[in-house]
């Protein structure tokens, strides 16, 4: 199936490895021109040789810095320029006790994963607007649906965006733009790897058991992968999506229970 986005130019954040990687990968495929970005230059340079190596013929520009501070998101806005395309994404906050989050944890939780977005959002959306086409994949988690309850600074800030973002792309939907979210369940990234080791020294459990054990309570049997997340959230930045809007795409191999 053709996307019918080769041409269009892309910012993807955080997309040295892990989901954000695989997003950038697959808009490449499309023929979509990217702007990456991640806190560690030399990690980015990789992924983007990688990106590089697989699309060739398309741009692929990076930029090394936090998407989650205000010099961040201006070195990658001045460096993407007129931006078709924004997939958000940024690290969750750690787990733990909310009783031992204090303000200033919640505020750093907030900029991350519900402030930068937004300000992004606002950074490019009336050039889409202008332009009659624009798409948004806000990257935010299964917790949207359904709360984990160690990881309650992700689930506030993430919700708090979820719900903002629902009333705009109402607003903007009559001018070609899109905005939908697109939730994660459990995918072999780092991040994952490295919770489950912590599970399994707590538990005592061995390492590759502990991993069979967590793959084998999900309905697929397996956890996911970043290139098929990749490629849905290509599809979600397509032509042929451009009738899906103000949605929470919930990809998790059937984890989450609910009928709706």
């Amino acid at each position: 199936m053709d996307l019918g986005i080769k041409g269009r130019n892309a910012l993807v954040c955080a997309s040295s490895k892990g989901l954000g990687l695989g997003c950038a990968e697959a808009l490449a495929k499309e023929g979509v021109n990217i702007t990456m970005t991640a806190r560690g230059k030399d990690v980015l340079e990789a992924a983007a040789a990688h990106v590089r190596s697989v699309a060739p013929g398309v741009t692929v520009k990076t930029v090394a810095g936090d998407i989650a501070t205000v010099q961040g998101r201006a070195d990658a806005l001045g460096t993407a320029g007129p931006i078709d395309i924004l997939v958000n994404n940024a690290g969750g906050p750690p787990p733990g006790d909310f009783r031992d989050w204090d303000r200033d944890a919640w505020i750093k939780a907030l900029d991350a994963n519900m402030l930068a977005p937004i300000e992004l959002i606002k950074a490019t959306l009336d050039g889409m607007i202008a332009r009659k086409w624009g798409r948004v994949v806000n990257i935010t988690s299964s917790s949207v649906k359904a709360p984990i309850a160690i990881l309650g600074l992700s689930n506030g800030a993430r919700s708090g965006l979820t719900g903002f973002v629902a009333g705009l792309a109402r607003q903007v939907a009559p001018h070609g733009v899109t905005i939908n979210g697109l939730l994660p369940g459990r995918y072999l990234t780092d991040r994952l790897k490295g919770t489950i080791a912590a599970q399994s020294k707590k538990s005592g459990a061995e390492l590759e058991a502990e991993f069979a054990r967590q793959a084998a309570t999900i309905p697929a049997g397996r956890f996911g992968t970043e290139r098929e997340f990749g490629e849905v959230c290509a599809f979600m930045c397509s032509e042929r999506a451009a009738y899906l809007t103000g949605q929470n795409i919930l990809l998790d191999g059937g984890n989450y229970p609910g009928t709706y």
